[in-house]
C-alpha cells in the first residue's frame, strides 16, 4: 500500500495486521471474538488461519484502515518515569509548568499529575497523587524515591501525527487494539487511564493537535509565559521522527534555551532509547545552563524504573 511506503512505521506492518484483527475481536465481531482473548481454551491453527483470511475478505474497509495507520500504543505506564521526571523539573525551577508533548497519541501522559503512584523505592515506600485516582500505577523501582516538589501543571498541550481523538465513539477500542491481546493487565490499566483522560478533556480545552511536532513546538514556544517553566516532554518518539524534523527541533530549543531565564526557564524531559537497540534512558536538559541529566534506565513500557539522578 502506498502509505506504508513513505510511512516511517512501515516496518510495523505486522503490528498493524494484529492490531486491527484484534480490533474486530474487541468490537466482539465473529469468529474473532471467539478465538482472541480473553476467549479460553486451545485455539485451533485452522480455525485461526481462517478467521485472518475472513478478516480480508469480509472485513477489507476496517482492515485496509488499519494498515494505514501506524500503531499508537500511548502507554501510560510510562507515566510512573514521565512524573518523576517532572517533578525534577519543578524542583529545579520552583515554578508551575506549562507541558508539551510531541508525539502524543491519545494524549494520556499528558495527565500524569492525575494519577496515583505507588512505589518501593530503596529507602521505603513512596505514594502520590490523589488515593482516588481512577488509575494507580506500581512500577518495579529501583534506587532512590523522586524528588520531592511541590508540582503545579498550569498549562498541557499535545501533538502527534495522527492522534486518536478519545472523544469519538469506538476510538478507545482502536487504541486498546493496539495492545497485545493476551496482555490483560495492560489492556485494564489502559480502560482507567482512557477513563481519567475523557474526564480531564471534558472539563478542559485540551487537546491533541494533528500537527507536526517541529511546527507544534515553534507555536508553543513563541507562546512562553513569564513565572512558568516550558517543559518538551516525548516517549519513544524521537526514533519516529525524520532526520530534518529532528533538527529543526533541536535547533529550536537550543535558541529558546539560550534565551531563557529564571523567571522563563525551559526543560526537554524525554523517554528514549539513545539507539534503537538500547535500553530507554530518561533524561532531562534545564536551561539557563543546559545542563543535561540523566534520570533514569527504564523499561521501554514503564514497568521497570532504575532512577540514578543524583539527589
Amino acid at each position: 500500500m502506498a502509505a506504508l511506503s513513505a510511512d516511517p512505521l512501515s516496518a510495523a506492518v505486522a503490528l498493524r495486521w494484529l492490531a486491527g484483527l484484534h480490533h474486530l475481536a474487541l468490537r466482539g465481531l465473529q469468529p474473532w471474538a471467539a478465538l482472541w482473548p480473553p476467549a479460553s481454551g486451545e485455539v485451533d491453527a485452522a480455525a485461526l488461519d481462517s478467521a485472518i483470511r475472513l478478516a480480508w475478505q469480509q472485513q477489507r474497509p476496517h482492515m485496509a484502515r488499519a494498515l494505514s495507520q501506524p500503531p499508537q500504543t500511548n502507554e501510560v505506564q510510562r507515566s510512573a518515569a514521565l512524573l518523576p521526571g517532572l517533578l525534577h523539573v519543578a524542583a529545579q525551577t520552583g515554578l508551575p509548568l506549562r507541558l508539551l508533548e510531541i508525539g502524543a497519541s491519545a494524549g494520556l501522559n499528558l495527565w500524569p499529575d492525575r494519577y496515583r503512584y505507588a512505589l518501593q523505592a530503596k529507602s521505603g515506600p513512596w505514594v502520590w497523587g490523589d488515593p482516588a485516582a481512577a488509575l494507580c500505577l506500581r512500577p518495579e523501582w529501583l534506587g532512590p524515591p523522586p524528588p520531592q516538589a511541590a508540582l503545579q501543571i498550569a498549562h498541557r498541550a499535545g501533538c502527534d501525527a495522527m492522534p486518536l481523538d478519545l472523544q469519538a465513539s469506538g476510538e478507545d477500542l482502536r487504541l486498546a487494539s493496539f495492545v497485545w491481546a493476551d496482555q490483560s493487565e495492560r489492556l485494564l490499566r489502559l480502560q482507567a487511564a482512557i477513563r481519567v483522560a475523557r474526564a480531564c478533556m471534558d472539563s478542559s480545552q485540551v487537546e491533541v493537535q494533528a500537527r507536526g511536532a517541529a511546527d507544534f513546538l515553534r507555536q508553543q514556544l513563541a507562546q512562553r509565559t513569564a513565572g512558568q517553566a516550558t517543559v518538551l516532554m516525548h516517549s519513544v518518539v524521537w526514533q519516529y521522527i525524520d532526520a530534518a524534523e529532528q533538527a529543526d527541533i533541536r535547533l529550536q530549543m537550543d535558541r529558546a534555551g539560550a534565551a531563557a531565564t529564571v523567571d522563563t526557564p525551559l526543560a526537554w524531559l524525554r523517554f528514549e532509547p539513545p539507539a534503537a537497540d538500547l535500553q530507554v534512558e530518561l533524561r532531562c536538559q534545564c536551561w539557563p545552563g543546559g545542563a543535561d541529566t540523566l534520570l533514569a534506565h527504564c523499561h521501554p513500557h514503564g514497568n521497570r524504573i532504575d532512577w540514578v539522578a543524583p539527589a
